[in-house]
């Protein structure tokens, strides 16, 4: 079946004409008499156009059309009204009806108008679909990944923030996602469809940041050969994403400020104030609370872009979200490099998770990205990665990771050749043949001292009594 239309007109002739004629152009439609059960039908239906008689019993049309327009993806509505004034047509238009046709009209008309309607809501589906899209390629909400209690927590407050066009500050240490939190801000905000304009303030030379941020005229300095707009303006009614911001100059720090008070800038060599309207998202991995006590950084200013506070923390502090994370970059970096399907060997899971990651998610990702290019196999394995672990690796135990590889390439092996057992029997065969060699391994470091080796296995001296029955073991 076709789109489907719901048709609400309390005069019948003309309800079954239009309902016959529709259906017989491909459209799947449904008919009612009165306002009520058109609401009824809206409810429990999908619809993707809806032709609305204004005046319906029970409920009229303007006030079904203000139901229909409160809805999260409303379907375009068409009034239907047999008086043409132009007190209707401003109405329904101000409601926010797609259009509207007069009693009489012909068959072909209403087809005209349907298809347009219908034509609308492709185009605002497409639309919808491109902004999650731009969504994804420029680090939407979505692409976020973790589900840790502090993940969760920054999720929350970007929540909250969607509505409320105010100034944050975002805080954690180098390579945590910041700049990912501050896009998430940003494409979940009203200003979504305004420019994301990130700035590195670290990156930029002192002497060239505040014509970079404000702009110039020509003529302000040598080399200003002609005007130049800066950040602030590129960013004009979006967001301006200020990174590093503990690295800015005290005296750039005070027109800063001055922006942010007055809402206005100043080119560099112009007295002219520009409107300055973007929203202020500022980054560091400094403490400038510290600063500020230290005089490094304007307390005036803290206080102004901290309005909402953001605290990012390390990757060593959730290490719950590094499978999600691992994988997503597994997949993202497969695509990206139309590379064969791969996956993360389990003893490199293990490292990944003991391992320190001084540069957070940041090193993640690149760590993942060199193994997927020069993994040969379908497994990420260790001697893959490790390579490219710094300083981090000393938090590994690398001895721990290795015993438990060896354990599981000799079950693997045991298991291949069990053959003839009764499956119930499996547990019991593997547990002695790796309790007895540990525990008289034990013994033989302690010299058969069962105090310490019970305290060495972490069992009580009597359970090691009878585990030595069990298994037969002599103490020497």
């Amino acid at each position: 079946m076709g789109n489907k239309i719901l048709v609400a007109d309390d005069e019948e002739s003309l309800r079954v004409v239009m309902g016959q004629s529709l259906r017989q152009r491909g459209f799947d439609v449904d008919c009612v008499e009165d306002g009520q059960q058109a609401a009824a039908f809206l409810e429990k239906n999908p619809y993707d156009l809806v032709l609305l008689d204004i005046r319906l019993p029970k409920l009229n049309g303007f006030e079904l059309l203000k139901r229909i327009r409160k809805k999260e993806s409303p379907p375009p509505v068409v009034m239907i009204t047999a008086e043409d004034t132009m007190k209707n047509a401003v109405e329904a238009m101000k409601q926010g009806a797609f259009d509207y046709l007069v009693k009489p009209f012909d068959i072909d008309e209403l087809e005209v108008v349907v298809r347009k309607g219908l034509r609308e809501r492709e185009l605002e589906a497409e639309v919808a679909d491109l902004r999650e899209e731009v969504r994804q390629i420029h680090g939407g909400g979505r692409t976020l990944v973790g589900e840790s209690r502090p993940i969760r927590e920054i999720y929350k407050i970007i929540g909250k923030l969607a509505a409320r066009d105010v100034t944050v500050l975002i805080q954690g240490e180098s390579g945590t996602g910041k700049e990912l939190i501050a896009r998430a801000i940003h494409f979940e905000s009203e200003r979504a469809s305004h420019p994301f304009v990130p700035v590195n303030v670290a990156a930029i030379p002192k002497e060239l940041l505040e014509s970079e941020l404000f702009g110039h005229v020509r003529g302000a300095f040598t080399g200003a050969t002609e005007d130049r707009i800066g950040y602030f303006e590129k960013a004009e009614r979006g967001t301006l994403f200020l990174d590093e911001i503990g690295d800015m100059p005290l005296s750039l720090q005070a027109k800063i400020l001055r922006v942010l008070q007055e809402q206005e800038i100043q080119r560099v060599g112009s007295s002219q104030p520009i409107r300055a309207d973007a929203r202020i998202i500022a980054a560091t991995n400094q403490n400038l609370a510290k600063m500020v006590k230290e005089k490094k950084f304007r307390e005036d200013l803290f206080y102004r872009l901290n309005v909402v506070p953001i605290e990012v923390p390390p990757l060593r502090m959730r290490k719950e979200d590094i499978p999600l994370l691992a994988g997503y970059f597994v997949k993202r970096f497969c695509d990206e490099l139309a590379s064969p399907s791969k996956k993360i060997g389990s003893e490199v899971m293990k490292i990944f998770k003991q391992y320190a990651w001084p540069g957070n998610v940041r090193e993640l990702e690149n760590v993942i990205k060199r193994a997927i290019v020069l993994s040969p196999g379908a497994t990420i394995l260790p001697e893959v990665v490790i390579p490219f672990l710094g300083d981090g690796l000393s938090h590994v135990d690398m001895d721990e990771i290795a015993l438990e590889e060896i354990v599981r390439k000799k079950l693997a092996s045991f298991l291949s050749k069990w053959d003839g057992y009764d499956v119930s029997e499996l547990y019991g065969a593997v547990m002695n043949r790796v309790e007895k060699p540990l525990l008289e391994l034990v013994l033989e470091k302690t010299r058969g001292n069962q105090i310490r080796a019970a305290k060495m296995l972490g069992i009580n001296r009597n359970t090691l009594r009878k585990k030595l029955q069990e298994l037969k073991i002599v103490v020497k």
